[in-house]
Formats: C-alpha cells, sequence, structure tokens
C-alpha cells in the first residue's frame, strides 16, 4: 500500500481558493485515507456548476449540476452487498471535482456550515475512489456509517441525522 498521502488541487473557480478548497481537501482525504490506514493521491477540482454539468453530461449521461462527482483510478472488484471493499493498492486513487455553487446551495438549505458541507461531499467522494458505493440499502448503509466515523473525526456532525423543520 502507499504510504503517502496527498491532495492535490486544481482550482478551476476562483471562489474555491477563497473559500480554501486547498485545506479542505487535505483534511478529508488525510481522513479518508488515515481511516483505512491507506495512503494514496487524490487530485479535487474545484470548478463552478456549468463545467461539472458538462463533465456530468459527459461521464455520466446527465446534462447538469451535481455536488461532486469521482473518478476512481482502478476498476473496483464486486463485493456482497454491505461487505467492506477491497482496498486499491495504487499511488493514485482518482480523482475528483465539486461545484460551488451546487455546495453553497445545499448548505443553505440543509442549515449546514459550509466547510461542514463540503468536508462531508470530499470524504464522500474519496471513499467511492476506495470502492465504497450506495447502490443497494446495505452499500448505502456502510458508506454512511463510514462517513460518520471520518467525519467525527473531522469535528462535522452527523450529515444524515434527521432534524425537526
Amino acid at each position: 500500500m502507499p504510504e503517502v498521502i496527498s491532495a492535490d488541487c486544481v482550482i478551476e473557480d476562483d471562489r474555491w481558493q477563497a473559500a480554501g478548497l486547498e485545506d479542505l481537501a487535505a483534511r478529508a482525504v488525510t481522513a479518508a485515507l488515515s481511516w483505512h490506514r491507506v495512503g494514496g493521491e487524490v487530485v479535487v477540482m474545484g470548478c463552478a456548476d456549468a463545467r461539472i454539468a458538462s463533465l456530468n453530461a459527459d461521464f455520466r449521461g446527465k446534462p447538469r449540476a451535481t455536488n461532486v462527482l469521482s473518478w476512481p483510478s482502478v476498476e473496483h472488484a464486486p463485493r456482497q452487498p454491505g461487505a467492506a471493499p477491497v482496498l486499491p493498492d495504487e499511488d493514485e486513487l482518482g480523482d475528483i471535482a465539486i461545484a460551488f455553487e451546487t455546495c453553497v446551495a445545499e448548505a443553505q438549505a440543509q442549515g449546514k456550515p459550509f466547510d461542514h458541507h463540503v468536508l462531508h461531499l470530499l470524504v464522500h467522494a474519496t471513499l467511492h475512489l476506495l470502492g465504497y458505493d450506495h447502490e443497494n440499502d446495505p452499500d448505502a448503509e456502510s458508506m454512511e456509517a463510514t462517513e460518520r466515523a471520518i467525519l467525527q473525526i473531522l469535528g462535522v456532525p452527523d450529515p444524515y441525522q434527521e432534524t425537526d423543520p
């Protein structure tokens, strides 16, 4: 397994620079990989909604903005629903893109601090790079439990906890 953890940022939208994406990415990626006791490099691109909509159309056939996308560097092995993924043994784990306007709107709609929401999305995307998914209920429950554990280390409250309206 690689020993070094690296989160390299590509800032396409200057608002991400002001929001501290480099620090947020380093914290989220480091926490997610350290929790799994693995190293590796992740590239995080901070972009605008228009750019992520284009990427979403190109790679997923969904021509609309989304909050975050991830591209693992390896094809992950099939596994039983809810089972932990086999972690990749790669130096380069993959790429993440995160959209500014969508993140701001979601954080506001959910009444969460922007940095907490971004940390959650980056942890979530990093887990996708490691082989997690949420295609069925057992996998979603496993991924969410892992996110909660990692976010707790980062001081971020449970993003899945129901709140009273």
